[in-house]
């Protein structure tokens, strides 16, 4: 599995939740569990079953949690001096779009929950861009071959 690069503060944030999921989200739905099985016959108990069906969702979100943590790659937030890396919100002119996009994990941007789009340093624009500084006029191949030129507008650290 590749390293999921984050900031120290994103790392923290993950593990705060996951301990959350641990404890007392966790000793909720076993309370919820054992007070539906108080009721009587659980073939056809309906808060039962959702209690069953809401620890299972919690136990994968926790292993999935663990692994993101587990393979977390953590360095401290860029430098703001305009060169694209990891942890910097990128803004750049792809073809005839301007989109704007975060350089960092996409697995902790399922985590986070953030409101911007996430590409990874390995992925074919990441790879583009990476080291390359505002006012750089780089090519990107595309998925699907095509040559793309890509003007770099702003790249500034992400403040989450």
């Amino acid at each position: 599995m590749s390293k999921n690069w984050m900031t120290q503060e994103a790392y923290d944030k993950l593990e705060a939740e996951l301990a959350e999921l641990k404890g007392p989200v966790r000793a909720d739905i076993v309370h919820k569990i054992d007070a539906a099985r108080q009721e009587g016959d659980l073939s056809e108990n309906g808060g039962y079953h959702a209690a069953r069906d809401e620890q299972a969702k919690n136990e994968a979100r926790i292993q999935q949690m663990e692994d993101l943590l587990r393979n977390a790659e953590i360095g401290a937030a860029p430098a703001d001096d305009g060169i694209v890396e990891p942890g910097m919100v990128v803004e750049a002119k792809v073809g005839k779009t301007v989109m704007k996009f975060l350089l960092g994990s996409r697995a902790a941007n399922q985590q986070l929950h953030l409101d911007i789009e996430v590409y990874s340093p390995d992925a074919p624009i990441g790879k583009a861009l990476n080291g390359h500084k505002v006012g750089d006029k780089v090519m990107y191949k595309a998925p699907n071959g095509k040559e793309i030129p890509v003007v770099i507008v702003s790249a500034v650290p992400f403040k989450g």
